[in-house]
């Protein structure tokens, strides 16, 4: 059953080892954040080990997002968009205020703090996200500029559970990350590992 993360606003999620979560922009051009943590919040999702065992920073289809304790957490099983980023941490309400001049804006820090806390552990500090559709070039400098997100109304991707997880996602309420657009919902579906896709982490890691 396709459920969904309200615009600007967080959900938290139990996957068991071996489930798919599913991602799905309903309605083109939304990003979120997600973060993962072992059940018992001992071990927290890693960009720089990811960054490392995968050997690159365009994380895709065969690609496996790793714990700060160097276990296999999820693995990316399938891409429509091809283009996510896990440079720019979670937006604050401190990012609006310096940025911005906004004060106590709807922001993802706290819709997964609040999301992973509703789980049962303390997520602080949160660690560094992996922001899905979130489009990031590049450029030769080594500067970081957000664009728009690549993904169309339906497009999607799908991550298969490599231990027992506690899940946060938020619907992102920047609209820089959205393309100029308001916040609008994401879609989300967890379901049993699919068939052909149950090659072992091993498998999956290069």
């Amino acid at each position: 059953m396709l459920n969904e993360v309200p615009a600007a606003s967080g959900v938290g999620l139990r996957l068991s080892k071996g489930e798919c979560l599913r991602l799905i922009d309903i309605d083109g051009g939304q990003t979120g954040d997600l973060v993962a943590f072992s059940t018992d919040g001992g071990e927290r999702l890693s960009s720089g080990r990811s960054f490392d065992y995968q050997g690159t920073v365009r994380l895709s289809v065969g690609d496996q997002l790793w714990s700060d304790r160097s276990r296999p957490m999820m693995t990316i099983v399938a891409d429509e968009i091809g283009r996510h980023d896990m440079f720019y941490a979670a937006c604050t309400r401190e990012m609006y205020a310096l940025q911005h001049g906004l004060e106590d804006h709807p922001n993802c820090h706290d819709n997964l703090v609040a999301a992973l806390s509703g789980l049962g552990i303390d997520p602080h500090p949160l660690p560094q996200t992996f922001n899905f559709f979130l489009n990031v070039e590049i450029d030769a400098a080594g500067r970081l500029a957000i664009v728009p997100p690549h993904s169309r109304p339906g497009a999607e991707m799908m991550f298969r559970a490599e231990m027992d997880l506690l899940v946060a996602l938020s619907a992102c309420p920047s609209s820089t990350c959205n393309g100029g657009a308001e916040p609008r919902p994401v879609g989300y579906e967890v379901l049993a590992a699919p068939s052909g896709l149950e090659h072992s982490s091993e498998d999956a890691s290069r």
